[in-house]
């Protein structure tokens, strides 16, 4: 590996770190829900609520974080969301009501905004053609790994709670679980904040504003010694030609010249989200405690989760750059399709009984001395069951009690559950997850590219926000086989799109991406 190639992965890897934190504080809250559902007496929009609140804020900092990295730097944007994160981690574990620990993930939100958009734009801004794609998609590959340690942590923090460890009980990490476990987020918050004053500036961003002479040192810092004088030109020509140095408005990405890339950015982003991915991560130990999993094997198989999404975050890298987006988008695409409606069936196929010994559990909770009516009863379809749970020990208790109750009764093939949700998360992590991302970065011009991935990235989670806030809605009240098939039935629209109109963008720079799409 040459000096080159070795400082690019280095600055790349630090940087893609907020994708790392991004990761962790969207999906802890998958483990945390289980907990605050009862303290906080939450109802299942609720739920949702606090899983999605997040997402908001993240979104109305997509809007912000391309303008404000335009004036004021992506560094400095990225260490301002490090900053936000680790506020956000203090304030989520003190959380005393359910209020405030809302108005503490969406602070959050800002951090996970802004780091989503500006860490892969600051990595293509400065890798060579020949690895951007790989370069760009550590942003995505720490994500994945954020979620993994995530769910890592929460199986973690369950199994010391229940350990008779007596820095354990110190520590009261039983009484104050969730607490630990959003917590946990403030030690790679500081990481991050410390190791990105180690990076340069973004050269292109220096270009844009006038300092010819420290983008070529930032260059210098990236590795490149020998073709800098040609990419400063190359990029001062491409701003010239594009923008004239005039302030580009969220206007100007509408224009004729940018409407098929503008099309293309928008479809994806859409997509990314309908396809149901951050239901399974955010919601997994919600899905395999429905699936008749117990708690334990929930929050572990979670683990199996993150671990599929990274391993196949990895060979997607090993691929992007090789055969290409396009290819990598239509496999993963048909392979998410198929996953869902796989899981669509195997929750269709699903009975649910209270026996006898279910029964006898809950012999001496007052709350579901009625729930000896429903013994032996045989439901097909798990509306019919909620239906008949909330009918005979009522509304309050059944949403108390639904997901327990639903887990205890059901009766289903497990093991194809578990295979089509790996298979769906695989699917997902070696082809729209970080082909997204780098082909964002890759499709609009350099004068309208924090602008132009602000506004894609705002609809990606404006689409994020609302799958996130209704999925538990929706299994209440749609059913789990309904919900799956939805989201197979958008993933197989998206691939229509995507072998029709998505063109193929490697190995071309950035510059020659501009003349040929802009061209369309």
């Amino acid at each position: 590996m040459n000096n080159y190639n070795s400082k690019i992965i280095r600055i790349s890897s630090i940087v893609a770190l907020g994708g790392f934190l991004m990761g962790f504080d969207a999906s802890v809250i998958s483990g945390v829900v289980k907990f605050i559902e009862p303290e906080f007496s939450l109802t299942k929009l609720e739920v949702g609520w606090a899983v999605s609140c997040l997402t908001l804020t993240a979104t109305i900092a997509m809007l912000l974080a391309g303008p404000l990295s335009d004036r004021y730097g992506r560094k400095k944007v990225l260490s301002m969301a490090a900053v936000v994160y680790a506020v956000s981690a203090i304030m989520s574990a003190v959380s005393p009501t359910f209020t405030f620990l809302i108005i503490a993930r969406m602070i959050g939100g800002f951090g996970v905004g802004a780091s989503l958009i500006v860490a892969p734009m600051y990595i293509a801004e400065i890798a060579p053609s020949r690895v951007r794609g790989t370069m760009v998609s550590f942003n995505q590959l720490n994500i994945v790994v954020g979620i993994s340690v995530a769910f890592f942590t929460n199986y973690l923090i369950l199994q010391w709670g229940k350990a008779d460890y007596a820095w354990a009980n110190t520590l009261m990490i039983n009484k104050f679980n969730w607490r630990w476990m959003l917590g946990l987020e403030l030690i790679p918050a500081i990481l991050y904040f410390g190791a990105l004053i180690l990076v340069p500036r973004s050269p292109r961003w220096l270009v844009m504003k006038g300092n010819i002479n420290e983008a070529k040192e930032s260059l210098k810092k990236a590795g490149d010694n020998q073709n800098i004088e040609k990419e400063v030109e190359a990029i001062s020509l491409s701003l010239k030609n594009t923008s004239d140095k005039r302030q580009i408005t969220l206007k100007e990405i509408f224009s004729p010249a940018l409407r098929t890339v503008l099309v293309i950015g928008i479809v994806l982003a859409v997509l990314q989200q309908l396809t149901g991915i951050n239901s399974v991560f955010f919601y997994a130990p919600m899905i395999f405690e429905l699936s008749g999993f117990g708690v334990d094997a929930s929050f572990s198989q979670a683990i199996l989760v993150g671990l599929t999404n990274l391993v196949f975050t990895i060979i997607a890298m090993a691929l992007i750059d090789k055969i290409g987006r396009k290819i990598l988008l239509t496999i993963g695409v048909t392979g998410i399709a198929v996953s869902m409606f796989v899981l669509a069936y195997g929750f269709n196929s699903a009975s649910y009984t209270l026996t006898d010994e279910i029964i006898v559990k809950y012999d001496n909770n007052s709350n579901l001395k009625e729930l000896d009516k429903l013994k032996q009863i045989e439901f097909l379809d798990d509306i019919e069951f909620q239906t008949a749970l909330r009918e005979t020990i009522g509304i309050e208790n059944a949403e108390k009690y639904e997901t327990e109750l639903v887990s205890e009764a059901i009766s289903l093939n497990s093991s194809l559950i578990l295979t089509a949700i790996l298979t769906f998360v695989a699917s997902f992590a070696m082809s729209i997850g970080p082909v997204m991302w780098v082909m964002f970065s890759e499709l609009f011009p350099n004068a309208v590219r924090a602008v132009a991935i602000s506004f894609v990235g705002f609809i990606n989670s404006i689409v994020s926000f609302v799958v996130q806030l209704i999925f538990p809605w929706e299994l209440s009240n749609l059913g789990s086989s309904t919900t799956f098939l939805i989201y197979g039935l958008f993933a197989a629209l998206g691939l229509i799109f995507i072998i029709i109109k998505v063109p193929e963008t490697k190995g071309k720079t950035l510059e020659e991406l501009e003349l040929i799409l802009s061209n369309k």
